[in-house]
């Protein structure tokens, strides 16, 4: 067996050592965003006037010395901006840091992030056994915070884009149809599309109580209770039949059974029916997927979808990079004779299922 050394290239070796500075900034960074979502720091900068440590502490409440280091870590990222002792924030900074419901909105990622992080022990335990970890079992930040995730592209593109791609079911929406929203979570996607067709009848399922219980709320405080029903039930079991549209954001990779949640979409189904299923954007092959965005949903497939998806019966694990071709497997397996991507985003792929 040889015993030499490996040559090392310096130069790699240097502009590796340069992405692990970037990265480890990156992730101490992540808990000093949602502190600052969380305390409001960030609001109270959204007018975009210069201020001091000690005015933004006079504003927030908070103390002077903490705020200043939060300033300096969050100049020195490219978070806020600074001159001679003032920040403030760009209004693009402003857009994605302090206006929640803007199309860029990002602290609801970086809550997300660290709520899976307070959860590494967990995920380590099922590593070294193959057990699962339950969607439930996660930190209650990650229930909110894959709600503010998620909302601000369901926000940007559901209405306007990703419905009007389906063959012929905006028309149905806007004449009056009934809508199943399976893996509905907090209920966001659920609510979007009912403020968007008055005339159409809405039901969100989700095996999470809390998440439905959150739900029940929400649509509550926009005035859609009377349209707009929230159960707590499986994708396999959730209730009724003849419904014109089954949707599903972001959750048939997680779910065990994906195949078994297929078909029951295709028996509740009515006749002319439709299988809206959003997915994260991926290529079927690793190759394709080896770049900023795969990272990103690669991290969160490995710390909660595949977990949960091992938590439950079958427990097939797609994963969050699935990819159209694996998806397309489960669908027709499910009894589907059709599909086709429909149209697709940056981060999302939409896909359109037939009977």
């Amino acid at each position: 067996m040889s015993t030499t050394a490996p040559t090392i290239d310096e130069a790699k070796l240097d502009q590796f050592m340069g992405r692990f500075v970037s990265d480890l900034g990156a992730a101490l960074s992540a808990a000093l965003v949602v502190i600052g979502d969380k305390l409001g720091l960030y609001r109270a900068m959204a007018d975009g006037q210069p201020v001091s440590p000690e005015e933004l502490a006079t504003r927030t409440g908070t103390d002077a010395r903490y705020v200043r280091e939060w300033l300096s870590n969050q100049a020195a990222g490219g978070y806020v901006s600074y001159r001679e002792d003032r920040f403030w924030l760009s209004p693009e900074q402003s857009l994605a840091l302090a206006q929640e419901g803007s199309p860029a909105f990002v602290p609801g990622a970086f809550q997300l992030a660290t709520s899976l992080v307070k959860d590494e022990e967990k995920i380590s335990r099922a590593f070294a056994s193959g057990a699962g970890v339950g969607w439930h079992e996660h930190h209650h930040d990650l229930f909110a915070g894959t709600e503010r995730f998620f909302r601000p592209g369901y926000a940007t593109n559901l209405v306007s884009a990703w419905i009007p791609a389906l063959e012929g079911v905006a028309a149905k929406l806007e004449a009056g149809a009934l809508v199943a929203d399976v893996g509905c979570g907090h209920g966001a996607s659920t609510l979007l599309m009912a403020e968007a067709y008055p005339r159409s009848e809405f039901v969100g399922f989700d095996l999470h109580d809390a998440s439905i219980e959150h739900a029940r709320h929400a649509a509550s405080a926009a005035g859609l209770a009377g349209r707009v029903s929230f159960e707590v039930a499986a994708a396999k079991q959730y209730p009724a039949a003849g419904y014109d549209l089954v949707a599903m954001f972001d959750c048939l990779h997680d779910m065990g059974d994906p195949v078994g949640a297929a078909a029951h979409v295709r028996e509740t189904l009515g006749d002319d029916g439709t299988w809206m299923i959003v997915e994260p954007y991926a290529g079927d092959r690793l190759e394709e997927n080896l770049n900023p965005v795969g990272r990103v949903f690669y991290g969160a497939s490995t710390l909660v979808c595949t977990p949960a998806s091992r938590a439950q019966e079958v427990g097939l694990a797609l994963g969050a990079q699935a990819g159209e071709g694996r998806i397309r497997d489960v669908v027709t397996a499910g009894g589907f004779t059709r599909l086709r991507r429909a149209t697709e985003t940056p981060f999302n792929l939409v896909l359109e299922a037939r009977p």
